[in-house]
């Protein structure tokens, strides 16, 4: 063998030993079938893929993976809500969950209780009145409404009034009773008076299972710059949430030695819900009432809200005249109990061809000024009244509008006489007018007018969850009956909805 010939298969083998070993032979068929299952195999799970991935686009929860989604769902209540209750299975809000909680004195409550027995309901309404002390004649407190004692408040520090310490731990105290079924907190004063179905309906809006701080501010200006324009003023009334009520619980001691500086017990109550980062809801509705004279002009024109508390009522004329303050908040309220949805909701109509407008504040008074006048003025209140502080005329929380000094410009006033609770859902109000002492109008259009000795109104109830539904409000329409005869000195009104496409223009 030569030499190259030699060399050839030495390079041949040192290859063949380079080469992996090769798998095992199989059949042609064989590979085929095998080269065939693989590629139905990628095509599965690609179209696995696919799907998984459209499901997850388009599915809220995932049904992959059931212990993920398990354990977000848990933690989606735990942030959501102190408890494990459902809320959407929960009942509406009704009267039995508020819980009123009144800020008085041995001193006051003797004469201010008068007020609230007015309103109180002792076989629904619950709730305490806080007194500084017990009582050492039980005659001094009011028959069917329960009393607490306020304890453990001399300890904190107070550069203005040791009372208002207390007062603003009220809301504490009302939480500490550990009372069932309480959804919300609703503090006042002892000469507030409440109008606990309102309140019922626009707390009915909110979860009481989250943090929420409700009420109003001040009329005057002066007060909420003097105070705060992002406080519930305490006299109109301010409601807690019952979570919110358990964090003031665990703040509250601090809060009243931190601010011990501050004026009133609003304010103080204000200071510590401000700490847990919780802001003012604001409602209308809820009067204060910072305002000295009369006051007819806001009650007249009562803003598109339900009327959920008056204060102050020592300290203005009363609101019916020739009637006591007290005979005057039982006249109030018992019209308000035949149809608490519509409670001073103003109307207004015209009579065209006589040249004259009407504005209803039903169950409370009613104008008829012998001119037109746009809707528009009537909602803006006559300013009867002063500031609280510095008795100016003004500025106010809301636009007013002057009470003429020419008698023929000023509305021919009627106050409601008699209310009946009719049949089918139907009332009936009756409005007399009012003589005034002043100097009247002598023209011959006014004297027409004053003819009018009598106002009777019809009416359908409002929808007792009027203000608790997620509507547009709107002012309902009415209409004078018959206008075409004005007979016996009586004018008859109906109130209703308004039609889709009308208007209360001029």
């Amino acid at each position: 063998m030569s030499r190259s010939r030699l060399e050839q298969l030495i390079s041949r083998s040192r290859l063949e030993q380079l080469k992996p070993p090769t798998l095992v032979a199989l059949p042609e068929k064989t590979k085929a079938l095998l080269v065939r299952c693989m590629r139905v195999g990628l095509i599965l799970c690609l179209i696995a893929s696919i799907a998984l991935a459209l499901c997850s686009a388009f599915s809220s929860q995932s049904h992959w993976f059931p212990l993920l989604d398990r354990n977000r769902t848990r933690s989606a209540i735990s942030i959501s809500s102190p408890t494990t209750t459902d809320v959407d299975s929960e009942p509406p809000t009704n009267i039995s969950h508020i819980l009123f909680s009144i800020g008085s004195s041995v001193h006051t409550w003797r004469d201010r209780s008068r007020y609230a027995e007015t309103w109180w309901d002792r076989n629904t309404t619950r709730g305490y009145v806080w007194l500084d002390a017990k009582p050492e004649n039980l005659t001094n407190v009011a028959a069917y409404i329960p009393y607490r004692v306020s304890g453990n408040w001399t300890r904190f520090k107070y550069s203005h009034s040791q009372s208002a310490v207390r007062i603003a731990r009220v809301v504490v105290d009302s939480f500490n009773l550990r009372l069932p079924n309480v959804r919300w907190f609703v503090m006042g004063d002892d000469d507030t008076v409440f109008f606990p179905h309102n309140l019922v309906s626009v707390l009915s809006r909110y979860d009481h299972n989250r943090m929420y701080y409700i009420g109003g501010n001040s009329e005057s200006v002066e007060q909420d710059v003097m105070h705060a324009y992002d406080m519930a003023f305490g006299g109109g009334g301010f409601a807690i949430s019952y979570k919110l009520a358990a964090r003031l619980a665990e703040l509250m001691d601090g809060c009243l030695d931190r601010y011990y500086n501050m004026y009133g017990s609003d304010q103080r109550v204000w200071a510590c819900v401000s700490e847990t980062g919780v802001p003012l809801t604001k409602l209308g509705g809820f009067h204060q009432f910072d305002i000295r004279g009369d006051p007819y002009g806001v009650l007249a024109a009562h803003p598109l809200a339900p009327l959920l508390s008056l204060h102050h009522i020592d300290a203005l004329a009363p609101i019916f005249p020739n009637q006591t303050h007290l005979d005057s908040i039982k006249s109030l309220v018992h019209a308000y109990r035949v149809d608490p949805p519509r409670i001073i909701q103003q109307s207004v109509c015209y009579d065209r061809r006589r040249k004259w407008t009407v504005s209803i504040s039903w169950g409370y008074t009613l104008q008829l000024y012998p001119s037109m006048v746009s809707a528009l003025d009537l909602r803006r209140p006559l300013q009867t009244f002063k500031t609280w502080r510095s008795w100016a005329d003004g500025p106010f929380t809301f636009n007013t509008r002057p009470v003429s000094s020419n008698p023929c410009e000023r509305p021919i006033t009627y106050f409601l006489e008699h209310v009946k609770d009719g049949k089918s859902g139907n009332t009936l109000t009756t409005y007399k007018r009012f003589g005034h002492k002043e100097r009247e109008c002598n023209r011959t259009d006014y004297h027409h007018a004053m003819a009018m000795q009598r106002i009777v109104v019809l009416s359908r109830k409002m929808d007792p969850q009027y203000w608790t539904k997620e509507q547009a409000p709107r002012r309902q329409c009415s209409e004078i009956k018959n206008r075409a005869s004005l007979r016996g000195g009586t004018m008859m009104i109906r109130i209703r909805r308004c039609r889709p496409s009308e208007s209360i223009t001029i």
